[in-house]
C-alpha cells in the first residue's frame, strides 16, 4: 500500500529529518538514502523500518545535522603496535625509523567513525524518534487505504461465493444429465438391440463419478471463508491471501477440467474473472 510521512525532531544542537515513502510491492524492498550519517544510525533505521513494514517498496530519506562531527577515528593502541613493528624492522634493515604518515597508513590504525552516542540526546536517538514520527504518518495513510481495499476484497470474495453457490447447484444436476445423455446415445447406437440395464447403470455411475466436483466445491468454500476471515482480521495478511488466491484458482481449474456441462464452464469463467480482480488487489495488501 502507498503512504508518506515526514518526521522532524530537534534536540539540543541535533536536528533529524526523516521522509518515508511506500508504494505497492509484492515483497519488502527497502531503499535507504542516508547521506553521510554513521553506519550505526543507518543500521538502526533499517531494522526499525523492517519491524514496522512487511510489504512494499519503501524509500527512507534521512538528514541529521549538528551533534558530534563524524569522519575518522584513530586507534591509539593499534598505532603504537604498528610503530613498534615498523621501528624494529627498520633497525634490522639499517634504515631510518617510520614517520607518522607511515604509521597512520597501516591497516586498523585509522578507521571510519561508525559509532555514535546512543543516549537520549545522541544523533541515533534523535533520528529514530524522527523515523517513528514519519512511520506513524505512513501507518495512518496506509490504514485509510486499507479500509477501502478491504471493502473491495470483500466484494470480490462475495462474487466468488455467489458463483460457488451457482456451481454447487449446477453440479448437483450433473449425474442426471450424464444418465440422460448416455441413455439417449446408447439407444441411437443400438436401435432395437437389447442393452443390459446393469451395465448401463455402471457406465453412468462411472461417468458421473469422473465429473463429480464435490470435493473441489468444499475446498473452494473453505478457501473463501478463510480469505474473508483474513480480510476482517488484523495484522499482515497479504502473503496468506496471496496463497489462498492461488488455491482458489487451482480448485476452479479442476472444476473446469472435470466439467462436461456448458453452464458449469461458463460459471468457472465468471469466477476466474472475479478471481483475477481479487489477485490484483491482494498484491497491494501488506
Amino acid at each position: 500500500m502507498t503512504g508518506y510521512g515526514r518526521g522532524v525532531v530537534e534536540r539540543g544542537d541535533i536536528r533529524a529529518t526523516v521522509d518515508v515513502r511506500t508504494v505497492n510491492h509484492r515483497f519488502l524492498d527497502l531503499k535507504l538514502r542516508t547521506g553521510q550519517i554513521p553506519a550505526a544510525i543507518e543500521d538502526a533505521i533499517g531494522a526499525r523500518v523492517r519491524g514496522a513494514i512487511e510489504r512494499g517498496s519503501v524509500t527512507v530519506g534521512v538528514q541529521v545535522a549538528g551533534g558530534a562531527p563524524g569522519g575518522m577515528r584513530i586507534d591509539g593502541d593499534a598505532a603504537v603496535r604498528a610503530h613498534r613493528m615498523l621501528a624494529e624492522l627498520a633497525a634490522r634493515l639499517g634504515v631510518p625509523g617510520p614517520d607518522l604518515a607511515l604509521v597512520l597508513a597501516q591497516p586498523g590504525v585509522v578507521a571510519a567513525a561508525d559509532t555514535v552516542d546512543d543516549g537520549p540526546q545522541g544523533s541515533a536517538a534523535v533520528a529514530l524518534d524522527a523515523l517513528d514520527a514519519a512511520l506513524a504518518q505512513v501507518d495512518a495513510m496506509r490504514a485509510a487505504e486499507g479500509a477501502a481495499l478491504a471493502a473491495e476484497l470483500r466484494l470480490r470474495i462475495d462474487e466468488l461465493g455467489a458463483t460457488r453457490a451457482q456451481l454447487a447447484t449446477l453440479a448437483a444436476a450433473v449425474p442426471h444429465q450424464v444418465a440422460r445423455r448416455l441413455t439417449e446415445r446408447v439407444k441411437r447406437l443400438t436401435e432395437d438391440a437389447a442393452v443390459d440395464p446393469a451395465r448401463l447403470a455402471q457406465e453412468i455411475a462411472l461417468l458421473a463419478d469422473r465429473a463429480d466436483v464435490t470435493e473441489e466445491l468444499v475446498r473452494l468454500a473453505s478457501h473463501l471463508d478463510q480469505a474473508r476471515a483474513l480480510v476482517d482480521g488484523a495484522g499482515a495478511v497479504g502473503r496468506r491471501l496471496d496463497f489462498l488466491v492461488q488455491e482458489i484458482g487451482r480448485e476452479l481449474n479442476t472444476i473446469g477440467a472435470k466439467s462436461t456441462a456448458g453452464e458449469i464452464s461458463a460459471a468457472v469463467v465468471t469466477a476466474k474473472a472475479a478471481l483475477e480482480k481479487l489477485r490484483e488487489q491482494v498484491q497491494n495488501v501488506e
